[in-house]
């Protein structure tokens, strides 16, 4: 059975199948630890469903085996720099994987009930399950959670989503993986906010990546100059591990990319109404962070790197009918005159 489910997640896309029980995290203290000290920032459905995240019987009474899948996603490098363009987590330059997993995923879990005899059941999640997948992910052989806290895979390096199916079926656990970061530290030197605090040890409030995507309020200004150009996410930490060489296709994720996304005009985006933005940002990630937050972030990332074409867009936003947007739009600007005038 094992064998012939790996097969069929294989077939279907994904780019790994292996096997955990259904048993609580092994780093579940590390993680309740993480969350008591705030470093999870304003990511309070952490906190909503916590002792669910450290025992799979309370989102599956009965569950036996935790069947953990990955989907490579491209790693296309980024492009040198250039004026007034931003950049992309590359995750997020195309269709929302969320979307693009659900159907796969269905389709394998309903395979696994019929195929599982009388009474098995499965409950399928791609990301946003009340489990923690990468302490899971590595228990059943995936990869090993690195030194940024993401997870590796030694055949597809960092560019991997993670999806789960919990079922009642009883299947023997795949062995292990064990740590192979060994005294590496470059995705803790690349970080540019110093966000990694220490090995395995990531202060989120300080990530681009939650700044740009889970922070809902204003940017702390001590952060917007190492946003740089990033206008959803960060890829750097990820982008410096050594084991990204090995790196394959994606498969299942590839028909969905969006090369418009891979180096976005700023000054286009900050002109966009509400309606503008939903029709670029439909069915992408972007869409759930919404016009206030991406203009947010562009405000941001031209005064970084806008230069004085961007002054007239700032200016107009700095009119926003959104505060957030106009507070930002004046930082950007008063960050561009002082540039200018030294």
């Amino acid at each position: 059975m094992k064998e012939a489910l790996r097969q069929q997640a294989l077939e279907r896309g994904f780019s790994d199948c292996r096997f955990a029980p259904a048993s609580p995290p092994i780093h579940a203290a590390e993680c309740r630890s993480w969350i008591l000290r705030g470093w999870h920032g304003q990511m309070g459905y952490l906190e909503r469903q916590l002792e669910k995240r450290f025992d799979p019987q309370r989102v599956l009474a009965g569950a036996r085996t935790l069947v953990v899948l990955s989907a490579a996603y491209s790693h296309a490098a980024d492009r040198p720099a250039r004026e007034s363009r931003g950049v992309i987590a590359r995750y997020a330059r195309g269709a929302d994987y969320h979307q693009v997993l659900a159907g796969p995923l269905a389709a394998l879990a309903g395979w696994l009930e019929e195929k599982g005899g009388p009474g098995i059941r499965c409950r399928w999640f791609v990301d946003a399950g009340p489990l923690v997948e990468r302490d899971h992910a590595e228990r059943a052989g995936l990869g090993f959670v690195g030194k940024h806290t993401n997870l590796i895979s030694r055949a597809d390096g960092n560019w991997i989503f993670l999806a789960g199916i919990l079922t009642t079926l009883d299947l023997e656990p795949d062995p292990p993986e064990r740590n192979r970061c060994g005294s590496c530290r470059r995705c803790i030197d690349a970080c540019p906010t110093r966000a990694i605090a220490a090995p395995f040890q990531l202060d989120a409030r300080r990530c681009i990546s939650y700044l740009t995507i889970e922070c809902k309020g204003s940017i702390p200004v001590e952060w917007r100059p190492a946003i740089g150009a990033r206008i959803f996410g960060c890829d750097d930490c990820l982008a410096a591990c050594p084991w990204n060489r090995f790196a394959r296709g994606a498969p299942l994720l590839a028909p969905h990319g969006r090369p418009d996304l891979a180096e976005p005009d700023l000054l286009e985006l900050a002109a966009l109404d509400d309606a503008g933005f939903r029709t670029k940002f439909e069915g992408t990630p972007i869409a759930r962070i919404r016009r206030r937050r991406l203009l947010r972030n562009v405000c941001v990332a031209l005064g970084n790197t806008g230069g004085d074409r961007a002054r007239a867009a700032l200016e107009r936003l700095t009119r926003d009918p959104e505060p957030l947007v106009g507070e930002h739009a004046e930082w950007a600007l008063s960050r561009i005159r002082s540039a200018s005038s030294s």
